[in-house]
């Protein structure tokens, strides 16, 4: 059985988290931090987006890939996964600030609206009620 849904939302996430990564090294370069942080200023903000994408984005997989081998996945989970990347972009842009500055709030409630509804489907899927 091949995971299309868990495979290509892990492409997705790698790709989104090499430009995070590759956003904090611009910050760096800029600023000659090698080291740590910013006490608090944009540097921070790009690593704290990183660190809150991999925090989340493990989650989020995880129940990708659960529902899609419970053979209870359908297109529903695609978009699901797509729009989860997308407010990971926004999320990420966000924490900028300035006029993107929105973009964080609505990562954030996409994140956690998308939480949330994987989990109840994995229960749901549990309980037989899907």
């Amino acid at each position: 059985m091949i995971l299309t849904v868990t495979l290509t939302s892990a492409a997705a996430a790698a790709i989104i988290n090499i430009w995070l990564s590759i956003r904090i090294g611009q910050l760096r370069m800029a600023h000659k931090i090698s080291i740590g942080d910013d006490a608090g200023g944009p540097l921070t903000a790009r690593m704290r987006a990183q660190l809150n994408f991999v925090e989340n984005t493990a989650f989020v997989l995880v129940l990708i890939a659960a529902i899609e081998l419970s053979g209870r996945a359908g297109p529903w989970l695609a978009w699901v996964a797509a729009i989860y990347m997308l407010g990971r972009l926004a999320h990420g842009l966000g924490m900028d600030g300035g006029a993107l500055g929105k973009g964080r709030m609505i990562g954030t409630l996409i994140t956690m609206v998308t939480l949330l509804g994987l989990a109840i489907a994995a229960v749901l899927i549990v309980l037989g009620v899907i």
